[in-house]
């Protein structure tokens, strides 16, 4: 196995990435979520409404279980807890303690009492194995060092019948929309992260760590290679994001 990865456009030591990626997260926090609407025009919005929707949390019965990797400002888990009349027992888990602080005081104001927030790597999850219902993860396994094991550890922290989705910024599949799409993420976006959050690189890191990711296909292959069946995808405006979905049976 090679010892280098890529970070954005650069190869770097697979033992230096995870703290470039925290460096990255620190420094766009607190703009963390008015920047992912400025960015999409909103969009985003009706992909995490997709996943929950695909999701479909239980509203009654046995206490229900999700872990939300990589979701330290609580966007997914918030939706969820909504969506499941706080049915749901919601653990998000981040391995940025920036991100995971704007969750915490985020969750405070509306007083949801059913949402944990942890500080955990997703390649090495400090939880029993079979301990949750779903694993999402949304828009945060691009910026894994080693993405296989974070999916070797979904499949471990998943009960028997569990669920995987991932959402994330994939290959666009429409003529034309990719130019525009490239044209937009390399000139507009660093621009913006300049003016909003005061960080245009951090923002073109981000933008070149969606076109080194896996296509949606590759990505599939490798959901199925950890153990995961009934593997699919659904591509979301012309395949700028998917939403991959994967089951432990």
């Amino acid at each position: 196995m090679s010892d280098r990865v890529s970070f954005g456009y650069e190869s770097v030591p697979l033992s230096d990435k995870q703290a470039m990626v925290d460096d990255v997260f620190s420094s766009v926090a607190r703009r963390y979520d008015l920047m992912n609407d400025l960015m999409s025009g909103g969009l985003h919005r009706a992909w995490k409404a997709a996943l929950v929707s695909a999701l479909n949390p239980p509203k009654r019965g046995r206490p229900w279980r999700l872990v939300d990797v990589a979701g330290g400002t609580g966007d997914i888990a918030f939706r969820v807890a909504e969506r499941s009349e706080g049915h749901a027992n919601i653990t998000v888990a981040d391995i940025n303690e920036a991100m995971l602080d704007v969750g915490r005081a985020r969750a405070e104001k509306p007083g949801l009492s059913n949402i944990a927030f942890v500080e955990a790597n997703a390649e090495e999850l400090p939880f029993d194995d079979s301990s949750f219902d779903a694993y999402t993860i949304a828009f945060g396994i691009r910026n894994v060092p080693r993405i296989e094991a974070a999916i070797a550890e979904a499949f471990r922290v998943l009960e028997p019948g569990g669920r995987f989705l991932c959402l994330e910024f994939s290959a666009v599949d429409v003529p034309m929309l990719d130019r525009l799409y490239d044209t937009y993420s390399f000139r507009v976006i660093p621009l913006l992260g300049r003016a909003v959050a005061g960080d245009a690189e951090s923002y073109r890191y981000l933008v070149e760590s969606i076109r080194t990711f896996p296509n949606q296909e590759r990505f599939a292959t490798m959901i199925r290679a950890a153990g995961f069946q009934r593997v699919t995808y659904r591509n979301l405006s012309g395949g700028i994001a998917a939403l991959h979905s994967g089951w432990k049976l």
